[in-house]
């Protein structure tokens, strides 16, 4: 009974397998193509499918977003604070999670204490409330036994509106270039 019990688990495994395949090759994902038509080289291809809006989509995907790309390079906000933060090393870097955090750093002048910034971006618009930016201090003795505590102090405001400056003057210079770009009249004659 066990055996038959087995072979059966087995059959139905296999009948699986083979409905599976039949399917996968009936929704369309592998497709003949010309040898003539398509470039053999993948660097090309992976172009022509980017140019053309092509991606993997999971489940559907968004078919909205289809061909549009979010960049990092083209937020105001993200490229300030990277531009203000060049001075430490990044431990952690995520675009898509919307945030920046430095390594530990510390002054010369300070022994034994150590500095981490955090930036957590909260819209893409350059506002006060888009950004919150969040200080922690690490202190050590010579027994390396550190106690880290978040700093409530001003730099952590000044840091925020270090970027937001940053952020505006980016976005002006970005408008000034725009070939489209009319200065705008003031009424002076």
């Amino acid at each position: 009974m066990i055996i038959n019990i087995h072979k059966m688990i087995k059959f139905i495994k296999i009948i699986l397998f083979v409905t599976l395949i039949f399917n996968i090759s009936g929704c369309g994902i592998y497709k003949k193509t010309d040898a003539r038509k398509v470039s053999p080289n993948v660097k090309d291809r992976v172009d022509k499918n980017i140019k053309e809006g092509r991606n993997f989509k999971l489940l559907g995907g968004d078919k909205k977003k289809n061909g549009v790309f979010d960049f990092a390079s083209s937020n105001e906000l993200w490229r300030a604070s990277l531009k203000l933060l060049e001075f430490t090393p990044l431990s952690n870097v995520d675009y898509s999670g919307g945030m920046i955090i430095t390594d530990w750093f510390s002054d010369e002048k300070k022994e034994n204490e150590y500095t981490k910034i955090t930036v957590r971006f909260l819209s893409t618009e350059i506002r006060a409330d888009g950004i919150k930016v969040i200080i922690y201090k690490k202190t050590c003795d010579n027994q390396n036994r550190c106690k880290t505590s978040k700093l409530e102090t001003a730099l952590a405001d000044e840091i925020k509106l270090a970027i937001l400056k940053e952020a505006t003057l980016i976005k002006n210079n970005e408008l000034t270039k725009r070939p489209d770009y009319k200065s705008p009249d003031f009424g002076t004659k």
